[in-house]
């Protein structure tokens, strides 16, 4: 195992395996959601990581949150202590020459020499968008009397603060993001190879505004299953935090990720009720995060069609989120253990999560080509007789979760290295 990045870049603070830059979250753990399903896989297949982000979890409510501390330094311990990896610290900026199977897995902020590498073996240019990271809060300097603990709808424990703002702090508080002074542009974000391209699913609040004054509020405020329980009525707008750890001691502003100057960052953020006097333990801040073109290059066993001994996993690959960046690398290693043995891959079904997701990258039209994250838009849609018949999404959605996990649970029987348990149990 090389590890290329000895070095901190502008996303990472540590050098720590398994360094979560942006949100701590890996999404919904609802039964019958798309992210709980593609866990539930990942669980199924004995994924390592997931079972350290569930040791390491912190309340959130009906996401599974983590520990980002924690849950680095246990991914560290695990693999130095597994006598079958040798690591190996340092920039990798070549991919030929290594014997066997090569696993290309790097993420956000992929270097200048190793970028320049993929773009020679691919034949391809590079495509990039950028990503951005939420601030995050002391704890003691939230004001707690203005705010209150609530899960929307009340799914899960409580686990959020959420500050309510009515429609004129929330006016007061859209015109001044508004006109909010943006970050300096870095030497690396003005690249001509890499033209200022935000994921869809992760805009920096400051461009989602300036959509529309009520974006916002559709959004990363929407206030709708969220009722004060002082009083009884449902906010304009409301901003929830999320525990960066168990000590409960910082929280992050979830969906609240910008690019704009750290005093404006301030000024700004304080004017939401309950962080008037906020004490920022990171501030927001934007990263280029890099993928290929996975429709152009890519086989559905996650090998580059021109060179097969090289394998692209997690968000390289042109996949969007930490569980499904985890997903994708879990997957490529089940591939490489049966190349190892002399054995042709057994694709992941199309009915399943994960196969749903690898289908999304391969057979997606490569000059459109966005990085996704799961959802169930990208399931195999059931018949049209069961959509008729079944008229309820949830209902809908269930039926689907119960086929994926039964043809997961026959794929994995016939592709997956014995001696991984598959628990067992329903999709209800």
């Amino acid at each position: 195992m090389v590890d290329g990045r000895p070095r901190l870049t502008p996303a990472h603070q540590t050098i720590e395996f398994g360094e979560l830059v942006c949100s701590n979250s890996l999404k919904s753990e609802s039964p019958q959601s798309a992210p709980w399903l593609l866990k539930q896989e990942m669980r199924r297949c004995g994924s390592a990581l997931l079972r350290i982000a569930d040791e390491t979890s912190v309340p959130a409510g009906h996401a599974l949150a983590v520990d980002r501390v924690e849950f680095s330094r246990r991914i560290a311990a695990a693999i130095e202590a597994d006598p079958a990896i040798r690591i190996i610290r340092e920039e990798v900026t070549r991919l030929e020459g290594f014997d066997g199977i090569t696993i290309v897995a790097t993420g956000p902020l992929t270097s200048d020499a190793l970028g320049g590498e993929i773009q020679r073996i691919t034949g391809s240019d590079h495509l990039a968008f950028y990503d951005s990271i939420s601030p995050i809060v002391d704890a003691e300097s939230i004001d707690m009397d203005r705010v209150y603990f609530a899960a929307r709808w009340d799914k899960g424990t409580a686990d959020y603060i959420n500050c309510p703002m009515n429609r004129d702090e929330y006016d007061r508080f859209y015109d001044a993001l508004l006109t909010a002074e943006p970050a300096e542009s870095k030497e690396w974000e003005n690249l001509e190879c890499f033209p200022p391209r935000y994921f869809e699913g992760c805009l920096p609040i400051e461009v989602l505004a300036r959509r529309g004054r009520d974006t916002l509020r559709f959004g990363p405020m929407k206030p709708v299953g969220l009722r004060d329980p002082r009083t009884g009525k449902t906010p304009w707008a409301v901003v929830q935090l999320r525990k960066e750890n168990l000590r409960a001691d910082s929280y992050n502003l979830v969906g609240f990720q910008n690019h704009l100057k750290y005093g404006e960052q301030a000024r700004v953020l304080r004017m939401i009720p309950g962080l008037e006097n906020a004490r920022f333990v990171r501030y927001g801040q934007i990263h280029r995060n890099t993928y290929i073109c996975a429709p152009a290059l890519l086989d559905e066993t996650l090998r580059l069609r021109i060179h097969p001994e090289i394998m692209f996993a997690g968000q390289i690959s042109g996949v969007e989120g930490y569980t499904e960046s985890i997903a994708t690398g879990m997957l490529a290693g089940i591939y490489a253990a049966s190349l190892v043995r002399g054995e042709e891959p057994v694709p992941v079904p199309r009915a399943t999560a994960l196969g749903s997701l690898i289908h999304y990258i391969t057979h997606a039209h490569a000059k459109h080509f966005q990085p996704a994250n799961i959802t169930f838009d990208l399931l195999e849609p059931l018949e049209d007789e069961v959509r008729k018949k079944v008229r309820d999404k949830k209902e809908r959605h269930r039926i689907q979760c119960e086929r994926a996990l039964a043809n997961f649970d026959a794929w994995r029987a016939l592709a997956v290295p014995a001696g991984i348990p598959i628990p067992h149990g329903s999709c209800n």
